[in-house]
């Protein structure tokens, strides 16, 4: 089968286009004929650092959408023919080829009214948003949220999700994405390159500030943004935590939570795994019903992926890019 692969971790330019072995499911396992895969910051991270466990040439790619075409001993919920979508095990062979490998209870039935390039675009930043507002702030209706990065993947996600949940919603974006991140839903937002942030939020909300953020940004963002919460806030860390040392004990009473989306792969927990697969299918529900745009921006060829993570480095790419491996039409 063909796939993009690396022989030792470092930079994207490593990355190449080569014939690999076809891979087969174990038990529990499933094996998918990739569509379509999805690019994300993950990839290019740990392409340039690597994993203990990888064995080389080594397939990277986390986001996956296609037909399942074998099935693993002991595998009983599903069945050659089923369209799935998935964010894989990093630590395992991913997604950039014409095959790949997957647990099955970690799998969900694509979206059935977009196509399964559309769904590739899905997992990692739409499961990480859905993951942040629904298990992690437990948002309600009465509230308002600051969702920092709105032209983003998991922001662009999550202000989707607030607004369908009623959150009053402030994002931050370059200016040239105002319209864009409005249209996904977000009431106000803000130039993070031109207008003091902070300000704008406290005039925005009367001074109160804010009751939970989502930040996709980074630490220093992160740890600013702790000034915007108001008492009994909460804040997502999508890209860094903040520095701990600007918490005050018995003040604010905030809650910080950190999210690994990968990490339930790499902690080994099948409760967690699972959970994987059921965000999946409630999100999966949302596109059908078409409350969820899946934001794709751009598809590309399998040979076009290590060009494209290096536009994905470089930042300020709006919604998603996603290589298209195989044509396909509607699922």
């Amino acid at each position: 089968m063909k796939a993009i692969v690396i022989d030792k971790p470092g930079s994207l330019d490593n990355l190449y286009v080569t014939e690999m072995p076809s891979p087969h499911p174990q038990a529990g396992e499933v094996r998918v004929v990739v569509h379509a895969a999805g690019l994300n910051p993950a990839d290019y991270k740990f392409i340039q650092r690597g994993f203990r466990s990888w064995q080389y040439p080594f397939i990277p790619g986390v986001d996956v959408a296609g037909i399942i075409d074998a099935v693993g001993p002991g595998v009983t919920d599903w069945q050659v023919g089923d369209a799935v979508y998935y964010h894989g095990n990093l630590s395992k062979p991913g997604g950039f080829a014409e095959l790949a490998i997957t647990p099955a209870h970690a799998i969900a039935p694509a979206p059935k009214n977009i196509s399964l390039t559309e769904a590739a675009a899905l997992p990692c930043a739409g499961f990480t948003a859905y993951q942040v507002l629904h298990r992690k702030l437990h948002i309600n209706s009465d509230q308002t949220i600051l969702i920092n990065g709105g032209a983003g993947g998991v922001g662009g996600f999550a202000v989707q999700l607030a607004a369908i949940a009623g959150l009053q919603i402030i994002s931050t974006c370059s200016s040239r994405n105002f319209q864009w991140v409005r249209h996904l839903g977000a009431h106000e937002v803000i130039d993070y390159n031109t207008e003091d942030v902070t300000a704008r939020v406290r005039e925005i909300t009367n001074g109160r500030g804010v009751d939970a953020i989502v930040d996709t940004v980074s630490s220093a963002n992160a740890t600013a943004s702790l000034d915007m919460l108001a008492f009994g806030g909460g804040i997502a860390c999508v890209a860094a935590l903040p520095d701990f040392r600007k918490l005050q004990s018995f003040s604010k009473a905030i809650s910080v939570h950190d999210v690994a989306l990968g990490g339930a792969y790499l902690s080994g927990d099948i409760k967690a795994q699972k959970d994987l697969a059921r965000i999946g299918t409630e999100f999966s529900h949302l596109v059908t019903a078409g409350k969820i745009a899946p934001m794709l921006e751009e598809v590309i060829k399998l040979e076009e992926i290590p060009q494209a993570l290096q536009r994905l480095l470089q930042g300020h790419v709006r919604g998603k890019i996603v290589a298209q491996i195989r044509n396909q039409g509607n699922v």
